[in-house]
């Protein structure tokens, strides 16, 4: 775990409902007495934290000029698992894999928004890139609203030999391109998977698209070539859950 400070009700409330036990100080505006913040501030109470209270110049440099919302906390920050951990998880899989794997995904908001679909699809873990990739940071863990603590995130140096020792577990991994000839809806999801999402407006790399064993794209029927990258994953895991709901 890393400390580090979270800001804003939104954040502040997803750690006291998902973290508590992680939180270690709190700083609130003396100034500010709205329904929420008493609430959150009764909440850290709670827990036998005291929240400093001090003037909003302090909670802005506390956020490093944020929206803070009147409040700021340090909390113990889940940190990325290696790869030995994502070797463990997978040979003690008890049903049939789903990974999402993001290829040099650099923005924290698609991070959060990526890591909150997949703790509602049940999906497994999440396998980022370690360099040119956004990591756990506040701003993910605020846009993820709780499940940055609840769905593993895997950070590996070599994506591609990682994609390769899946496939030799038994795993299919299916990549999410444009160009693809065949729709997420023509696409048999009852298999052990790891799907692949490649960067913002750049899709995935050369050697991560080699290891797919499938392409699959979502139907585009209007003028726009493609959606936001956090959109697009999510109709891709709910079609997922889906076909494995039914199944």
């Amino acid at each position: 775990m890393k400390p580090s400070k979270l800001y804003g009700l939104h954040s502040v409330q997803a750690a006291l409902d998902y973290s508590p036990k992680k939180i270690n100080k709190a700083w609130v505006d003396e100034q500010r007495q709205d329904k929420r913040l008493t609430q959150a501030i009764e909440d850290l109470l709670d827990l036998g934290i005291e929240p400093e209270k001090v003037d909003r110049k302090k909670l802005d440099k506390l956020a490093e000029g944020n929206h803070h919302q009147g409040i700021v906390i340090e909390v113990e920050m889940p940190v990325e698992l290696s790869e030995n951990d994502l070797k463990n998880a997978v040979e003690n899989l008890t049903t049939s894999a789903l990974f999402l794997v993001l290829d040099n995904v650099q923005d924290p908001h698609n991070l959060g928004a990526c890591l909150r679909t997949a703790d509602a699809t049940g999906v497994h873990g999440v396998i980022i890139t370690k360099d040119n990739a956004a990591g756990i940071t506040p701003t993910v863990c605020k846009v993820a609203s709780g499940a940055a603590e609840t769905v593993p995130v895997y950070q590996v140096t070599n994506l591609s030999r990682t994609l390769r020792w899946l496939k030799a577990q038994g795993i299919w991994v299916m990549g999410a391109a444009g160009e693809a000839t065949q729709t997420i809806y023509q696409t048999d999801f009852n298999l052990p998977l790891a799907l692949v999402v490649g960067a913002e407006g750049k899709g995935m790399r050369r050697l991560t698209r080699e290891q797919c064993d499938l392409l699959v794209k979502l139907p585009m029927l209007g003028q726009v070539e493609s959606l936001n990258l956090s959109v697009a994953t999510g109709v891709l895991l709910y079609e997922v859950l889906r076909q494995r709901l039914n199944k």
